[in-house]
């Protein structure tokens, strides 16, 4: 029996050795990090609530100094929050692919843009690119003004008691996005519309819940649990619901044709089909497919990508922006003030030429977008050597960057906790690195809607602020994120919005 037992004993030490003192474990463990266990590693110690996860970041960003690392046999991974290290990261298309944890996602987004890497991603990119051209976001413009008379109308409903905004902020959005990129509209008692933002919340939290479970990230063991059955379950739902999106453009465009052939004027090599004029991301895609450059299962995967994060992050951003300014009252009267310059005491629509005059306000959503950056963690794949922070981290690790983290360290941001829109005044940003702040990523792929996402919340803010006062019930203090695909609170966002008096 004693015999039994410590031949089992040498046998899980000789595991550790070879699990722990290989050449690849013995760099990555050379950079900080957190203790490692007998044989696991850091198995165990990631193992924790959605909650837990988000308050461990700060812990450990608090701890080490712009880079730490998690080895789990036969993975590891650096976590960076230095634009230094960021910049070499995220500045060329050496390391532009995504890291393997984004297979999590490939039975949802498949070979979307989010999630490709390499020559398809290119293809891709280069299909889409036009989709966000100047003279399309124009096209735009009106249909997210009326939308966000819509939002503004629900809030009126409700005005002078206490409002949760993220539901009523995501059906905004995904009108917006349904409108615009796809060219499909949505009813008001579209049940499908719930049941499809549901679902995307659900998966965030299965996606996290696997994330930190290095056991189930090979698909035949996951699928064979109940978290497996039930990704299925939400997958069927999402995907129905924009299968149903593209199926109806399909059917419009065969039977009323699409305004697809005004000439448009543009010398620029990314804009791939110069001939035509793109009234629709979807419009774009489909004739794509018809030209071959695409198949109906891209079209899909495109569509899912683009449901999911051009409605979602935005909502997002939005509904992190009302809740500061909302406990920031000086604030939103300085935004008052620059829109009455603009406006006087018209209460006409806003044109796409008054964006550009609402420079305070971007200021405000730019500073919201710092201590609330709705894509709070990207992930790349080191496809080499590469030094970060003076540590050597080998070929095949992980790198994951902490954009929030990032803009909450105080060398590059004075009182970082501190909503303060001047930061992002031109004369106060002179001087700061260029990848401090990177709430749409950054380099070679950068998120492509990001000029979108910010008219959007232009026009919502600007329209909300013309008719509203906005008085504080959540707090930033009362705010505890939970780790999911995008920055979320857990639990409701309030916000009173009082009808302004003129």
């Amino acid at each position: 029996m004693i015999l039994y037992l410590l031949g089992i004993i040498i046998f899980l030490c000789f595991l550790h050795i070879i699990f722990n003192y290989n050449e690849r474990a013995r760099l990555i463990r050379k950079i900080p990090g957190l203790k490692d266990d007998f044989i696991v590693g850091n198995g165990w110690t990631v193992i924790r609530s959605p909650v837990e996860i988000m308050q461990m970041g700060y812990e450990l960003c608090a701890q080490f100094n712009g880079i730490f690392r998690v080895w789990i046999y036969p993975m590891g991974a650096v976590f960076i929050y230095n634009p230094e290290d960021i910049e070499i990261i995220m500045s060329n298309m050496k390391y532009s692919d995504k890291s393997l944890i984004y297979n999590i996602l490939k039975p949802w987004l498949r070979d979307g843009l989010l999630v490709s890497n390499g020559a398809k991603w290119q293809e891709r990119r280069k299909i889409l690119t036009p989709a966000f051209h100047f003279n399309i976001l124009k096209q735009f413009f009106n249909i997210i003004e009326d939308n966000s008379y819509r939002f503004l109308d629900n809030l009126k409903e409700k005005a002078g008691k206490p409002i949760d905004i993220v539901p009523m902020l995501s059906e905004f959005t995904l009108n917006s996005i349904c409108e615009t990129a796809m060219g499909t509209q949505l009813s008001d008692d579209d049940k499908t519309m719930k049941s499809y933002k549901k679902a995307i919340y659900d998966l965030g939290t299965l996606f996290f819940r696997r994330f930190v479970r290095a056991y189930l990230y090979a698909d035949f063991i996951f699928n064979l649990t109940p978290t497996g059955r039930l990704q299925n379950k939400y997958l069927k739902v999402v995907h129905g619901f924009t299968e149903n999106v593209i199926q109806k453009r399909r059917e419009y465009i065969e039977t009323y044709g699409s305004n697809l052939n005004e000439e448009i004027d543009d010398d620029n090599d990314s804009y791939v089909y110069k001939k035509k004029k793109k009234t629709a991301m979807l419009d774009l895609l489909l004739s794509a497919e018809k030209e071959g450059h695409i198949d109906r299962i891209g079209v899909q995967e495109e569509v899912d990508t683009f449901m999911f994060e051009g409605h979602d992050t935005t909502a997002s951003g939005l509904t992190f922006c009302f809740m500061l300014l909302a406990n920031h009252k000086e604030i939103q009267d300085k935004i008052y003030e620059e829109l009455k310059d603009i406006f006087g005491d018209s209460d006409r629509p806003i044109k796409m030429e008054d964006l550009a005059k609402m420079k305070y306000l971007e200021c405000c959503i730019k500073e919201s977008l710092r201590l609330y950056p709705p894509v709070h963690f990207i992930s790349r794949n080191l496809n080499e050597d590469t030094v970060l922070s003076n540590y050597t981290v080998p070929a095949g690790t992980f790198c994951h960057i902490l954009i929030l983290h990032l803009h909450y360290r105080e060398d590059l941001f004075k009182n970082p906790q501190q909503f303060d829109p001047d930061r992002f005044l031109p004369e106060n940003s002179v001087g700061r690195h260029p990848y401090a702040y990177v709430p749409f990523s950054a380099g070679p792929r950068n998120c492509i809607g990001q000029k979108f996402a910010m008219m959007e919340m232009k026009i919502a803010v600007a329209n909300v602020m013309r008719q509203f006062v906005l008085s504080p019930v959540t707090r930033p203090c009362d705010i505890t994120f939970t780790a999911d695909l995008v920055l979320r609170n857990d639990g409701p966002v309030l916000v009173n919005f009082i009808k302004r008096e003129k």
